[in-house]
C-alpha cells in the first residue's frame, strides 16, 4: 500500500484544497474583515482559537457518538425488541466504520486537504444520525451507526492534526488538547439530553454538531504546513500570517517549514518499507502504542455502559450518576488543557496511567467483595459507593492525560513526510481496540464486573512502563525540532 505525492509542477487538483482558504483575511490585512474588527483579527490568539473552537465541533461529534448508547440503551432496546447481543453491536458499529473511516483519512487529508477531509467526515454523520432517528428496524440502525463511524474515523485522525499544524509551539499543547476537551463535552451532552428527550430525539440533535461545522470551515484558513507541502506558497504564508496575526513577523517561522519540506522528497512514494528507518518506525511505534494503551484502560466500556455498570453497583438514580462522570470528565480534561503546557506532556500521561491502575484496582476489590456479603448488609452498600468512586477516579485520571494526550502526541511527532500513512495505521490501531473493548465489556461485565476492571488494571499498568521507558516530552518544541530528534 503506498501513495504517491504531486510533483512539484502540481498538475491536477489534487494539489488544490477542497476548501480554499478564502479571501476574508487577505482583505483584513488591509482594512476590515467580515470575521469582525481588523484589531480582534490582528490579535493571533484570537485568529487560532477561532479556528481550534469551529474544528472542535468535529470532536464533539465524535463524543455525542460514544455517549449516545448509554442513556438510550433501555429505551432502543424495548422500542424495536433488541437482545443484548444486538444492542452490543449496534454500540460496537461506530467503531467497525471508524476503522474503515480511519484506513481513509490520512490519504483524505493529504489530497484534499485538512479542512476538506472534515467536510467529507461531517456528511456521512449527519446521514447516519438521520438513518438512526428514523430506524423501525435494526438494519437502519445499524446502518447509520456505521456511517456515524465512518465520520468520526476521519474526524479523530484529522482535528488533532490540523490543531497541531496551526497552533503556536508555546500553546499548542493546551490548543491540542482542546480536541479531547470536546470529545468529553459531546459525551456529556448526550448523557444530559438522554435525560429529557427519547432517543429519537437524541439522534437528531446529533446532527447539530457537524450542521454548524460545515459553514465554519469556510472561515478559517487551511493548514499552512499542508499548504507549504504541495507546494502553495501563497496560500501557505497567507494563511499562516492569519493565524500569527497580521502585524507578527513570520519569517523565522517560514523559513522552518519551507526547510522542513524541502527536506523530503517530493516525488518520492511512501511504502510501508519506509517504516523500517527509525526517524519513522519509532515515532509511529510511540503514537501507536499511546494510542493502544488509551483503548486497552477499558474507558470506552466504561463510557459506552457506565449506566449498567451504576446499575450493578447497586446505585438506584444510575443515569443521573452518568450525567455525573460526564461533567466530571469535562472538568478534568479542561484541567489538562490548561496543565500540559506547564507539566508537560510525559509527566501528565506516567501521573495519569498510575492513577488508573489504583483507580480499577479499588473497583475490581470492592466488586469482588461484594460476592462475600449480603445484598442488605452495610458493608453491601458501602462496596457499591466504592466502586463507584473508583470508577469516577479512572475517569478523572483518564482525562488527565491518557485521554487527551496520545492524539496530542501523535499528531507532533509523526513527521510530515509519513503523516498520512502512519497516522491512518495509528488512528486505525486506536478503533480497533476501540472496537474489542466496546463489543466485549457488556460481555465481561455480565461474566465479572470484578474480574473486567482487574484486567483493565493490568493494561494500565503495563502503559505506565511504556510512557517511562519510551514516550518523549515534546513540550516547548515546534514540530520541525520534534521531528529532527527522531533521526
Amino acid at each position: 500500500m503506498s501513495f504517491r505525492e504531486e510533483g512539484e509542477d502540481g498538475r491536477g487538483d489534487l494539489r488544490k484544497p477542497f476548501l480554499h482558504t478564502g479571501s476574508w483575511y487577505r482583505m483584513g490585512s488591509r482594512q476590515s474583515s467580515i470575521m469582525g474588527s481588523s484589531q480582534a483579527i490582528k490579535d493571533s490568539s484570537i485568529s487560532v482559537l477561532a479556528c481550534v473552537l469551529i474544528v472542535a465541533l468535529g470532536p464533539i461529534q465524535f463524543g455525542f457518538t460514544c455517549g449516545y448508547s448509554s442513556p438510550t440503551q433501555s429505551a432502543v432496546t424495548k422500542d424495536l425488541k433488541l437482545t443484548v447481543s444486538q444492542f452490543s453491536l449496534f454500540g460496537s458499529l461506530a467503531n467497525v466504520g471508524a476503522m474503515v473511516g480511519a484506513v481513509a483519512s490520512g490519504q483524505i487529508a493529504e489530497y484534499i486537504g485538512r479542512k476538506g477531509s472534515l467536510m467529507i467526515a461531517a456528511i456521512p454523520n449527519i446521514i447516519g444520525w438521520l438513518a438512526i432517528s428514523f430506524a423501525r428496524d435494526v438494519s437502519f440502525l445499524y446502518m447509520g451507526r456505521l456511517l456515524e463511524g465512518f465520520g468520526v474515523g476521519i474526524i479523530s485522525y484529522t482535528v488533532p492534526v490540523y490543531i497541531a499544524e496551526i497552533a503556536p509551539q508555546n500553546l499548542r499543547g493546551g490548543m491540542g488538547s482542546v480536541n479531547q476537551l470536546s470529545v468529553t463535552i459531546g459525551i456529556m451532552l448526550s448523557y444530559l439530553l438522554g435525560l429529557f428527550v427519547g432517543w429519537r430525539s437524541l439522534a437528531v440533535l446529533g446532527t447539530l454538531p457537524c450542521l454548524i461545522l460545515i459553514p465554519g470551515l469556510f472561515f478559517i484558513p487551511e493548514s499552512p504546513r499542508w499548504l507549504a507541502k504541495m507546494g502553495m506558497t501563497d496560500d501557505f504564508e497567507a494563511s499562516l500570517q492569519v493565524l500569527r496575526g497580521f502585524d507578527a513577523d513570520i519569517t523565522l517561522e517560514v523559513n522552518e517549514i519551507k526547510r522542513s519540506v524541502a527536506s523530503t522528497s517530493r516525488r518520492t512514494a511512501i511504502r510501508f518499507a519506509d517504516l523500517k528507518l527509525k526517524r519513522y518506525w519509532l515515532p509511529l511505534m510511540i503514537g501507536i502504542g499511546l494510542l493502544v494503551f488509551q483503548q486497552l484502560s477499558g474507558i470506552n466500556g466504561v463510557i459506552f455502559y457506565s449506566t449498567t455498570i451504576f446499575e450493578s453497583a447497586g446505585i438506584s438514580s444510575s443515569n443521573a450518576a452518568t450525567v455525573g462522570v460526564g461533567a466530571i470528565q469535562v472538568i478534568a480534561t479542561a484541567i489538562s488543557t490548561w496543565l500540559v503546557d506547564k507539566t508537560g506532556r510525559r509527566l501528565l500521561l506516567i501521573v495519569s496511567s498510575s492513577g488508573m491502575v489504583l483507580s480499577l484496582l479499588l473497583v475490581a476489590i470492592s466488586f469482588f467483595s461484594k460476592g462475600f456479603v449480603s445484598e442488605d448488609s452495610t458493608a453491601y452498600g458501602i462496596l457499591g459507593i466504592l466502586s463507584v468512586i473508583g470508577v469516577v477516579c479512572m475517569v478523572i485520571a483518564f482525562s488527565l492525560g491518557m485521554g487527551p494526550i496520545p492524539w496530542l502526541i501523535m499528531s507532533e511527532i509523526l513527521p510530515i513526510k509519513i503523516k498520512g500513512l502512519a497516522g491512518s495505521v495509528a488512528t486505525l490501531a486506536n478503533w480497533l481496540l476501540s472496537w474489542v473493548i466496546t463489543m466485549t465489556a457488556p460481555l465481561l461485565l455480565d461474566w465479572s464486573s470484578g474480574g473486567t476492571f482487574t484486567l483493565y488494571m493490568l493494561m494500565c499498568t503495563f502503559t505506565v512502563i511504556f510512557v517511562t521507558i519510551w514516550v518523549p516530552e515534546t513540550k516547548g518544541k515546534t514540530l520541525e525540532e520534534i521531528q529532527f530528534s527522531f533521526r
